[in-house]
């Protein structure tokens, strides 16, 4: 059974995200406020968790969450700053754009929610002044393996994994040959192949190794 609250203080969000590990696409992240008085016997990490579970649980999260975010950072920006930082400062959005401000923050993994805070890049999001010491002064707590302990944080996995997997979707409309309706930009056999035989698209991430070392891309 997930606990509610890590703090005592009835405003507390969870932040997680979806998809650090793909070849292509966005990583995705969340923030979640639930109330005190949350209950839901289904909720868990979503990597436990089924699609149809996942899908089950979104408008559930989205109805009854205090508030929630969720935020997109794209390849292009995940190359220049790399996986890590793209994935805290994707939660580091979220967190600003809930329409109420938490009183505290608990993050899942071992980094702090306000480490690396206003990175100058040259794409996506810029902080302002106000919002980097926003961020900071918010108290924050990471937590090891948070997404299977804590609700706000498996809300936070579910919804950044539902978001993501629907952008991946759209764009595989665009480019079937990579089939992410399916892998979702994930390093699987099919897709390393695709990437081999069709090259790289505008959704891959170039910092990535995208093939093994023993084949070549052709491009």
């Amino acid at each position: 059974m997930l606990s509610i609250n890590y703090s005592s203080f009835v405003l507390e969000a969870g932040t997680d995200e979806a998809g650090r590990g793909c070849l292509a696409g966005p990583v995705t992240a969340a923030a979640v406020i639930l109330p005190t008085d949350f209950e839901n016997t289904i909720l868990n990490d979503s990597k436990q968790l089924s699609e149809k579970a996942r899908e089950k649980l979104k408008p559930i999260i989205e109805e009854q969450a205090l508030s929630f975010a969720v935020s997109h950072l794209f390849p292009n920006e995940i190359d220049e700053i790399n996986i890590l930082n793209a994935s805290m400062k994707g939660m580091q959005e979220s967190v600003l754009k809930l329409n109420t401000t938490p009183e505290f923050i608990i993050v899942d993994g071992n980094r702090a929610l306000n480490a690396k805070l206003g990175l100058k890049n040259n794409f996506g999001k810029q902080f302002s002044v106000k919002e980097i010491e926003l961020l900071k002064s918010i108290p924050n707590q990471s937590i090891i393996k948070g997404d299977a302990k804590f609700m706000s944080i498996a809300a936070a996995s579910v919804l950044a994994k539902t978001y993501r997997d629907k952008y991946m979707d759209k764009i595989h409309e665009e480019f079937p040959m990579y089939n992410w309706k399916k892998n979702k930009g994930y390093p699987t056999k099919e897709h390393r192949e695709a990437i081999r035989k069709y090259g790289t698209t505008k959704y891959h991430r170039l910092s990535f190794r995208l093939l093994p070392e023993q084949l070549k891309l052709e491009i």
